[in-house]
């Protein structure tokens, strides 16, 4: 999924040049004109997830140095470049000491804007990389650590917050390797548990007749092997979350115990004599239907609607598209940095092949194949060669995606890309017949654009047409000629 820019200037002109290099460079844009819609637009529930913020520092109301500060305030990650037409040191160090993660002077040019946007993203995956990693050590997920920007999973994300605030029994379905227990530790990390115990047990690894010590304990010489006494998970978990994996696998003697124990609140272990209170939170997970399991005979009804209080789905990847390119980040970021290597991105035939497989075995599958990709590519940039299950996939009409960029790579402006040495509306002479997608979709010439800009530049400033040239960054002379053009392409 394209990242999406936000944009806040308080000048008119700026804000459409800054748009129109952002758009330019293969990101969506958001433009706001003020501090206050600023930090609305981050903080909003139901509007498009920002990916990062060009902010200009001086603005009417709340200036740039205040949306720095609250953006601090409520902990949001998200990278801000701030832009200024005061280049000034102590302007920059103040912002960077603020939080922003680089700087342009206005008026900036295209490639510069890129780079520092490109770098904004990149910084932003490997810091939210190692985010996840020291929560994962230390039990405390959030939803935050979820990646997905999917519709399929909004329904899921909403259910599963509101679960969060209480201790309501969670049944979390869905194929292996979609990742429920990532959901489980993000209700658990969320939650008032969340600085009690963590305790997860893979129910369908566990020997028939080691179910009941694992769970609930045993005493000392309550069985041959019973060297000491044990307290089970249950107790290990107390005060915080039990998570139940693959809950389905429990054999139907383990499953009368667990019944009582969820009723009575209580454990008794193996060869106790008294049962023990425990306060547990349960969270179970299973990659079959556990009704269907009901009615197979192979699962106790009763246990059942103890645990199917609410029920989570989580969709497999293939149902969820729009998730890859996010979660193919991630993976490379990870990978990348665990075996010190650097990969400037994948290529848009890979992105387009990785994108249309079915994903059967999910998240993990495709954090496997990320793996595999980097420790066998001898490249910079992954291609088709190194994913091998594109090349099992049947051939399809799409021959090409949009390629993920990892690292900011200086080359030569492509026939469709101005200089960054040049103002962002204005081609080379010897470009040729250059286009533009617009918001709508529809592909429009450059020198269009550049008209429709000059004008709207020139109504702005009330023809005052050194400020004009002045915001272009175009000499007077220069901007006379434009409209010159201008006007004998109309008469055309």
């Amino acid at each position: 999924m394209t990242a999406t820019i936000l944009i806040a200037d308080d000048d008119a002109v700026q804000r459409r040049l800054v748009e129109n290099m952002v758009r330019r460079s293969g990101y969506d844009a958001v433009v706001v004109e003020s501090g206050d819609a600023a930090v609305a637009a981050l903080t909003a529930s139901d509007g498009p997830a920002i990916d990062a913020l060009v902010l200009d520092l001086v603005m009417p109301g709340l200036d740039g140095m205040g949306v720095l500060a609250k953006i601090r305030e409520a902990g949001l990650g998200v990278p801000v470049v701030v832009q200024t037409a005061h280049g000034g040191i102590d302007n920059v160090v103040s912002a960077m000491r603020a939080g922003a993660q680089d700087f342009v002077v206005k008026p900036v040019g295209i490639e510069r804007l890129q780079v520092c946007l490109r770098n904004a993203l990149n910084t932003s995956a490997l810091k939210s990389e190692l985010r996840r990693v020291r929560h994962s050590r230390e039990g405390r997920l959030t939803f935050a650590d979820i990646i997905t920007r999917s519709e399929a999973m909004a329904n899921v994300m909403a259910t599963a917050k509101k679960a969060a605030g209480s201790s309501i029994p969670v049944l979390i379905e869905g194929e292996s390797g979609v990742g429920k227990e990532l959901f489980a530790r993000a209700i658990h990390g969320t939650g008032e548990r969340s600085a009690k115990p963590f305790v997860a047990v893979n129910c369908g690894a566990i020997p028939d007749n080691l179910v009941e010590s694992i769970l609930f304990g045993h005493e000392k010489g309550s069985f041959t092997g019973a060297t000491e006494r044990h307290t089970g998970k249950f107790v290990e978990a107390s005060g915080g979350t039990l998570f139940l994996d693959e809950v389905s696998e429990l054999p139907l003697t383990a499953q009368v115990k667990l019944l009582r124990a969820l009723q009575e609140g209580a454990v008794e272990a193996v060869g106790g004599r008294k049962p023990v209170k425990v306060d547990v939170r349960i969270i179970s997970a299973t990659n079959r239907r556990l009704l269907d399991r009901v009615k197979e005979g192979a699962f106790r009804e009763d246990l059942f609607y103890r645990l199917h209080v609410l029920p989570l789905t989580v969709p497999p990847l293939r149902m969820r598209r729009d998730d890859i390119p996010s979660l193919l980040r991630h993976f490379l970021t990870r990978f990348c940095a665990e075996e010190n290597r650097t990969i400037d991105g994948i290529s848009g035939e890979a992105m387009a092949g990785l994108s249309q497989l079915n994903w059967p075995g999910n998240i993990r599958q495709l954090e496997n194949a990320v793996y595999r990709a980097v420790v066998m590519s001898e490249g910079e940039q992954l291609g088709v060669s190194d994913f091998p299950l594109i090349g099992a996939q049947p051939a399809t009409d799409a021959a090409s995606g949009e390629p993920l960029i990892m690292e900011p790579v200086l080359q030569r402006p492509s026939p469709d890309m101005v200089s960054g040495n040049e103002i962002p509306i204005a081609p080379l002479p010897d470009a040729g017949a250059l286009t533009m997608l617009t918001d709508d979709g529809e592909m429009r010439p450059l020198e269009e654009l550049e008209a429709e800009i000059i004008r709207f530049a020139i109504s702005h400033y009330r023809g005052q047409m050194s400020e004009v040239a002045r915001r272009l960054k175009i000499g007077r002379s220069t901007l006379y000629r434009k409209l010159d053009d201008i006007a004998t392409a109309e008469e055309r």
